[in-house]
């Protein structure tokens, strides 16, 4: 194998959906049956990702509950009741030491105040390790909770959230590192030189700022994104440090891989300064069988109302009810894209049409990895894949999803992590203190002191 990219390590996530990736992972008899409201469980597998050395773990989010039919709804309980991230997190940071912990935000139902205050307090209590996943909501039930009837639509929701990042940025910088003097001697708290109005007037936002916390050890807590439409793609490259995305062949994350570094140049932004990081549902065992035998059970327990309902809520609510499951996906008009995550719905797309799959064939390939990319097998074949993609310049590194929890994980960093170690492919101890020290990010400086 080539072993290009000498002397670099990759960089690892693990997403934790409550009980698991898989959306059948609550029937796993291992698996935490009331993990969205246990934090016991979350600070655990916390602990297992930070033993596994792990940058960072990851939990995403929505403002509201799925809607759908109830029927299916009440035998997939992912999303429907949980913590609050930015709750969760501050949390998890007293019962850790290492590892980033990092939330999805939406730049569509929040102020960037409310933002850049709750992630710069999570980055003083974590001390360096908060990472804000900037997502615009997809989710039409999320603006019925915030007076609204219908979403912005796609493009007006990324000038909304390119807007919203560069004010939470600028209120980030309200306070220059040493402003905070803090000297009983000449009763002087903190140096009012050394503090900044943003006085942000722009098309979405009017904000005056200085933001009342301290400005964040990390200088600014690590951004990632997840957008892979072609909007998307631009609003990384301009902003993102890394980016969770879903690729399936090796050409294709290469592809990718060029053009997001690409872009970079326009906005004077050097390439490793974003990780890309795609999802990776890796399900392994100590031998091939061992892990197909897992795969099977999970994919067994996945109910044709859940499928249906998981594939209707890739496609933009449209219904598949009435049609043959072992018949060919119907062509999916153009209006549904729009209320969908267009990435998981041109996958879906292709899946029909290029590979003739039938709609329990889709549902069941992305029910068993969300539409991240699924592997099964060895350690050792699990980690020659993840080298080939890694040496082959088509990922940084990787979001991995387990499978169910915390059996998944706890596999993971059993048998995959010391196989990645042993090839000098992941670090064997933490490069520093902060996420961005982890993964060999810059720590921004202030706007507001000249170089």
């Amino acid at each position: 194998m080539d072993k290009g990219r000498s002397g670099e390590t990759m960089k690892l996530g693990a997403f934790f959906h409550p009980t698991g990736n898989h959306v059948a992972a609550w029937l796993h008899p291992d698996a935490q049956i009331d993990a969205g409201t246990n934090f016991r469980h979350y600070a655990e597998i916390t602990q297992t990702a930070e033993r596994g050395k792990f940058d960072l773990m990851f939990v995403a989010d929505a403002v509201a509950t799925r809607d759908g039919k109830l029927e299916a709804l009440s035998r997939w309980p992912q999303y429907m009741a949980y913590f609050d991230p930015l709750t969760l997190l501050p949390a998890l940071a007293a019962v850790t030491t290492h590892i980033g912990l990092c939330a999805t935000a939406t730049t569509s139902y929040n102020e960037p105040y409310h933002i850049a205050r709750k992630f710069a307090s999570l980055d003083h209590i974590s001390g360096g390790r908060a990472g804000w996943n900037v997502v615009t909501s997809s989710n039409v039930s999320e603006a019925f909770n915030f007076g609204r009837e219908r979403h912005y639509d796609h493009d007006a929701r990324y000038d909304r959230a390119i807007e919203f990042v560069e004010v939470v940025k600028g209120l980030w910088d309200s306070w220059d590192d040493d402003a905070f003097v803090r000297d009983r001697k000449s009763e002087r708290y903190f140096d009012p030189a050394k503090l900044h109005y943003l006085n942000h007037k722009g098309e979405h936002f009017s904000v005056r700022g200085p933001l009342n916390v301290a400005r964040p050890p990390q200088g600014h807590p690590v951004l990632f994104q997840a957008g892979s439409s072609e909007v998307g793609r631009e609003v990384a490259a301009r902003f993102a440090e890394g980016v969770f995305t879903p690729q399936h062949t090796l050409a294709s994350a290469q592809e990718f891989y060029r053009d997001l570094k690409g872009r970079m140049r326009k906005y004077d932004r050097p390439p490793e300064a974003l990780k890309v990081m795609p999802g990776l549902n890796a399900i392994v065992g100590r031998t091939r069988k061992e892990a197909e035998d897992l795969h099977n059970f999970l994919q067994s327990k996945i109910h044709p109302d859940v499928g249906l309902e998981l594939l209707s809520n890739q496609l933009g609510g449209f219904d598949l009810s009435e049609y043959d499951l072992d018949g060919p996906l119907p062509d999916i008009p153009e209006r549904h894209f729009a209320l969908s995550g267009l990435g998981n719905t041109r996958n879906i797309i292709r899946w029909a049409r290029e590979e003739r799959l039938t709609i329990r064939q889709i549902y069941q390939r992305f029910a068993a990895a969300r539409g991240q990319r699924t592997l099964i097998g060895s350690p050792s074949e699990i980690a020659d894949d993840m080298e080939e993609w890694f040496r082959g310049h088509g990922v940084d590194g990787f979001l991995f999803h387990p499978s169910h929890l915390p059996g998944g994980l706890d596999d993971f960093v059993a048998l995959v992590i010391p196989e990645l170690q042993s090839r000098g492919l992941f670090r064997a101890g933490y490069e520093g203190t902060t996420l961005r020290e982890n993964m060999g990010l810059e720590r921004p400086k202030s706007r507001y002191v000249s170089n």
